[in-house]
């Protein structure tokens, strides 16, 4: 197998890595080792004519400009700004944590930003330079909210309390001071109107890009040629696994997802409802009828149970780990030619609007062009060739 690129993965960075490098005139060749395209974003229409994700809902948004300009090359999109409800003391309260939360959770009345800081301020527990997750919450919230929201939530979700965490992975989570129940406040929030899925058949649809599914990289690694560059976004443990026979192996974490099929046209209010409490084995229910506002008579649910086997999606954060990575890293500085590039192979939590810009600033790193240079360069080449450029 003959290209110029190669790349391993057709998620968000093996996929925009592929874009950029086909419109640079590269050959690129990408080997998926699933049935499909577009990785954890993936989706399709169920039995119930519903736009579902095979592995959890994603919500694009994003402050940087740059990236949303990039994705509206491969989609049109509708605004969506997403919203989050958790079942706690046998009722829906928004979350990130805020006003109406405190409220209904514990009877009060609070109506101003002032009364909320000053709430915050008696429950909380200053902690300076958190050293793990569960220091992080407490110094947000306090104690009572920690143990009805996070502590419980935290072991379902990753089988480690939150001290047993990096305090990065509990402070992404938000508390807000006002009554805004949005799960994100960047600028940029939507979702794509046809779906992930063809934003990637788009992105990928040139005449130099050859995807082969059903093929795991290691099972051809000896029969790629010619390539001045591969890009790797699997695990990246797994990678040195089969040369240099490192030891430590990495965790992740991965998802069982259960689908339901619902005899009603709704079965929650909201898409996402999160169940931080121990009554049940499963972290949310997401509805995916509610995104779009979609028609059906029927509903489809899926719970989320997290687990230690299947495909990994979120890196486990903590020294040990960090350790570990910190090993891999150094072997992959020794390699020639191959990048490592993605959630995976960085073993770093990415937001999706994240990995859109990883992939694009890594691209311009090694190829010293912007997007406007590179088109720029390649319309004069076209018309060099007698090309109209439309």
């Amino acid at each position: 197998m003959r290209a110029d690129v190669v790349i391993i993965g057709s998620g968000i960075s093996g996929a925009v890595l592929a874009e950029r490098y086909s419109k640079a005139g590269k050959k690129v060749l990408i080997l998926e080792k699933r049935d499909h395209i577009g990785g954890n974003c993936y989706d399709y229409i169920d039995e119930n004519g519903i736009l579902v994700s095979k592995y959890g809902a994603h919500l694009f948004h994003t402050d940087m400009k740059e990236v949303w300009e990039y994705v509206n090359r491969f989609s049109d999109w509708y605004p969506w700004e997403h919203k989050v409800l958790a079942k706690v003391d046998d009722q829906l309260v928004p979350i990130p944590v805020n006003i109406n939360t405190v409220n209904k959770l514990f009877g009060l009345t609070i109506s101003t930003e002032e009364e909320m800081i000053e709430w915050l301020e008696k429950n909380r527990l200053p902690i300076k330079d958190p050293k793990n997750g569960k220091e992080a919450v407490l110094d947000k919230v306090g104690p009572v909210l920690y143990e009805k929201m996070f502590r419980h939530y935290t072991k379902k979700q990753w089988d480690k309390y939150p001290e047993e965490l990096n305090a990065s992975v509990l402070n992404r989570i938000p508390v807000r001071t006002n009554t805004d129940d949005r799960y994100f406040s960047d600028r940029f929030q939507a979702l794509p109107k046809h779906g992930y899925t063809k934003i990637f058949e788009k992105m990928l649809d040139h005449p130099n890009i050859t995807v082969k599914l059903n093929t795991d990289y290691f099972d051809v690694m000896d029969k790629l040629i010619g390539y001045t560059k591969l890009f790797y976004t699997g695990p990246i443990d797994r990678f040195f696994e089969f040369k240099h026979s490192l030891e430590d192996k990495l965790e992740y974490r991965s998802i069982n997802f259960v689908s339901e099929t619902v005899d009603s046209e709704f079965f929650q209010s909201n898409s996402v409802v999160n169940y931080p409490g121990r009554e049940v084995d499963f972290t949310r229910i997401v509805e995916y009828k509610h995104f779009g506002k979609q028609k059906s008579e029927k509903t489809t649910i899926v719970k989320e149970y997290t687990t230690d086997e299947g495909d990994p999606y979120y890196p486990v954060l903590n020294e040990k780990n960090l350790a570990i990575y910190q090993k891999y890293q150094e072997e992959a500085a020794k390699v020639k030619d191959v990048y490592f590039v993605g959630r995976l192979a960085n073993y770093k939590y990415f937001n999706m609007d994240q990995a859109f810009k990883n992939a694009l600033d890594l691209f311009h790193s090694l190829e010293g062009d912007s997007d406007a240079n590179l088109e720029e360069k390649l319309n004069k080449t076209f018309k060099s060739n007698g090309i109209e450029v439309q």
